[in-house]
């Protein structure tokens, strides 16, 4: 793509469930789309995606190309590329690739997720997706009547315990370095039967390619099959802050649980034209809903355009000898003589 020469109605950034479904309705109403995929999805550690409805256990890999393909039915087109920056023009974005190229997008819907940033604990990122987990919606029943740790990084800990125990009645609780619980919540963990073990926890112990125990610093293993963390969810953002688009900070209990995109119910932005959906603008949203949001996105993006179209051509029609006016009328008198010429056949 040489720059500039290309020229798009929405150019979506971001080729995950979001990206996909609304660069499918998109095309569906025959819109010109490019969607820009780095081919980084934040769920390509899990094996099975879950709780979408029809493709449940579909692995995500699988469930983003079957994505793609049904887009390009429609005309979608999609390039793997990251996309660095874009720039608000008179007419629309100009949308600039890590290789220099760039393309022209009359709208921008931005679907580039967020990044999982795990705490410094030997093992946990190598085991991320598999017995590492965060969500027990996405992997509770995966795991279900097994040993389940839950490591304490937040005040969320505890709510994190008491929830995981539902999937199973053996479930610890690492306090690891938080401080230590109120009375209520012993209280809470003692009625529910989950333990809670003292100390640091230095690492995770792997067997035959298996999470087998958590390692505390002081030498001691606790038996464990599943850990349960809670990451820090940044936004990836950096297409949005080049357009003056700020992360602002999601709290839960007076701990910043990581960073978002700000936009209104249907994803449209601070910033006029650009539109966000999924994780990127709420970091709680399964696949599903990161393929809900994006559907709605498209939505309120074609409308937008339809208003910008017809404005355009009240002010053709109200304007008498302009350069579209004069097109319209010549097709209408001259036909295939336009210029004076008549075709011969």
């Amino acid at each position: 793509m040489s720059d500039m020469n290309k020229r798009y109605d929405v150019v979506v950034i971001g080729g995950g469930a979001a990206g996909l479904s609304g660069a499918l309705a998109l095309s569906r109403a025959r819109r010109s789309v490019l969607v820009i995929d780095a081919g980084s999805p934040r769920n390509a550690p899990a094996s099975h995606a879950h709780n979408y409805l029809g493709r449940e256990g579909t692995p995500p890999l699988e469930l983003l190309a079957i994505g793609r393909a049904e887009a390009a039915d429609y005309g979608a087109e999609t390039v793997r590329g990251n996309v660095v920056s874009a720039e608000k023009m008179s007419d629309g974005f100009r949308v600039v690739q890590e290789d220099g190229s760039a393309v022209h997008a009359r709208r921008l819907l931005v679907t580039t997720g967020i990044v999982d940033e795990l705490p410094p604990v030997e093992g946990l990122a190598e085991r991320w997706g598999k017995e590492v987990l965060h969500c027990p919606y996405c992997h509770g029943w995966e795991v279900r009547d097994r040993p389940v740790g839950i490591l304490a990084l937040s005040p969320m800990a505890v709510h994190q315990a008491l929830l995981w125990r539902q999937w199973s009645d053996d479930v610890v609780l690492f306090r690891h370095e938080q401080p230590d619980f109120s009375d209520e919540e012993y209280e809470q963990l003692a009625a529910r039967g989950i333990s809670v073990v003292e100390g640091e926890v230095a690492a995770l112990e792997v067997s035959d390619d298996e999470v087998t125990g958590v390692r505390l610093a002081g030498g001691a293993v606790i038996p464990r099959e599943a850990v349960v963390v809670q990451p820090r969810f940044t936004a990836r953002s950096a297409v949005l802050e080049s357009l003056g688009l700020v992360p602002a900070e999601m709290v839960m209990g007076d701990h910043v649980v990581g960073t978002y995109i700000a936009a209104d119910p249907a994803g449209a932005t601070d910033v006029p034209g650009v539109w966000v959906a999924g994780n990127v603008a709420n970091l709680m949203e399964q696949v599903v809903g990161a393929a809900a949001a994006g559907l709605k996105a498209a939505s309120m993006i074609n409308m937008d355009l339809v208003t910008e179209d017809t404005q355009r051509a009240v002010e053709a029609r109200r304007t008498p000898f302009s350069a579209e006016a004069e097109r319209q009328v010549t097709e209408r008198v001259l036909g295939d003589r336009r210029h004076g010429l008549q075709e011969t056949r």
